[in-house]
């Protein structure tokens, strides 16, 4: 398991100096932690939490939440932001549903977040396999509410369709940043591509549809104005904002970090174009607190060091 340490979020600026105050992040308390970790471990599952090295894992481990990444440790993909190794994974576990499950029910979850790497070496893009995993959800845990978070299958239409059949009740796609910064950011994904695939699982009766992205990799806040319009003409009810930090020093430094200030403007923006679920703040991720985000519909901007307002 990633140290502590290595995630404290005691990483020099841009500028060399520490972090500012609201992007401090404090290790863990309690015996609370170690139990969801050990918990994961024992089913042999991995956590986008982990993996991503994302900086919330102390609270939300510690709080008995996690979000699972199915599909392998391995991505297709090489996108500059992330803490998740290229390469050519393995087959679909069948058993992983099962075991995603089963570690959910464990952990008292009535919100599960599943993602998972991008697998563009199979046929499907791992869609049958998001397919299963809700399917094993639903049979263990009755009246469960199923978030997943998704690659864009490359545009096919028919792995998505196969997912939505699934019956999710939150469908989740990150554009990550601004068009213009795709080929650096997210040299594989295409922004277009993205917004089609939103548009598509916005038309299906009973999903909400779900996008996000990170500042601080030098787009300019009129730009990022433009993608919360975009995705709010693409059909999303919830949207989130959230600040790129580095997961290592490997990757690149932010441009700048975002004061938060600017991320309730953001939210504020985000409204007027008709997307109540505004869900904005430095240490916003995608499924940060994701079932306050779901059951309440309402965006408010996280504050450093806090959850969503009402969690």
């Amino acid at each position: 398991m990633t140290a502590p340490e290595e995630l404290s979020g005691e990483t020099p600026s841009p500028r060399g100096k520490r972090l500012p105050p609201w992007l401090r992040v404090g290790l863990p308390r309690g015996a609370a932690f170690g139990r969801t970790a050990s918990l994961v471990a024992a089913h042999g599952l991995c956590t986008v939490c982990r993996n991503a090295r994302c900086p919330n894992i102390f609270e939300c481990y510690s709080r008995g939440t996690a979000t699972f990444l199915v599909l392998g440790e391995a991505c297709t993909r090489n996108c500059v932001f992330c803490n998740i190794a290229t390469g050519i994974p393995g087959p679909p576990d069948p058993g992983e549903p099962d075991r995603v499950a089963k570690a959910a029910r464990e952990l008292g979850l009535r919100h599960v977040v599943v993602t998972s790497v991008t697998r563009d070496d199979l046929a499907d893009g791992g869609a049958g396999h998001f397919a299963a995993v809700t399917a094993r959800l639903r049979q263990t845990l009755p009246g469960v509410v199923v978030e997943l978070l998704v690659p864009d299958f490359q545009g096919r239409a028919a792995a998505l369709s196969v997912v939505l059949s699934a019956g999710p009740d939150v469908l989740n796609h990150n554009v990550e940043t601004v068009p213009h910064l795709y080929p650096r950011v997210r040299p594989q994904a295409d922004y277009a591509r993205s917004l089609e695939l939103l548009r598509r699982a916005a038309l299906r009766p009973g999903v909400r549809v779900k996008s996000g992205f990170m500042l601080g990799f030098g787009e300019s806040p009129e730009q990022a104005r433009r993608v919360i319009a975009d995705l709010a003409g693409a059909g999303c009810a919830m949207i989130t904002v959230g600040q790129y930090l580095r997961p290592s020093r490997r990757h690149p430094e932010p441009v700048r970090y975002v004061h938060p200030d600017e991320f309730g403007e953001l939210a504020a923006y985000g409204r007027e174009c008709g997307v109540a679920g505004m869900f904005c703040g430095p240490l916003v991720r995608s499924s940060y607190h994701a079932e306050t985000q779901a059951a309440t519909g309402e965006g408010s901007v996280v504050g450093p060091g806090r959850g969503c307002e009402g969690a």
